[in-house]
């Protein structure tokens, strides 16, 4: 049996990064704020625990984004299927990274792929064209973690 997962990916800014590759995956970021409602008004969390981003409730120094057309749970918003999880850490980052995502465009649109992520907050590194095995540009989200556009 397949086991679940979900790539976890450490940040400053927890609801800042999600609403980056929400926007450039066309993911949705998962709503938490029936949960947290709950789990405060049981006692079980404490008003530290919470933040309000854009209008709702969300876990301090965490956010999720979940794949559209994946199941979830509506009573915690919890993606069951294609996932990233960002969760604040109190260092930088440091080094180039172990793991990183590409993101694909449809075939003939990788400017058009480029300068949308670039309006999201990305910026350029390195062009890569590789004729015939490829063409993609290395790129950094707004807190610098690489990743490929091609």
């Amino acid at each position: 049996m397949a086991l679940g997962w979900k790539l976890v990916i450490d940040s400053g800014d927890a609801s800042t990064l999600a609403d980056f590759w929400a926007a450039a995956l066309d993911y949705e970021v998962e709503d938490p704020s029936a949960l947290i409602e709950q789990l405060l008004a049981a006692g079980h969390i404490g008003a530290e625990a919470v933040v309000e981003h854009d209008g709702r409730k969300t876990f301090r120094g965490y956010a999720a984004i979940r794949h559209p057309d994946d199941p979830f749970d509506p009573a915690s918003g919890v993606g069951h299927g294609r996932r990233l999880l960002f969760q604040d850490v109190p260092e930088p980052k440091s080094g180039k990274n172990r793991l990183h995502i590409d993101v694909h465009s449809e075939p003939g649109g990788l400017d058009d792929l480029v300068a949308r992520l670039e309006a999201l907050g990305a910026t350029r590194v390195l062009e890569q064209n590789q004729g015939p095995a490829g063409h993609w540009w290395v790129m950094k989200d707004p807190e610098g973690n690489e990743f490929c556009a091609a």
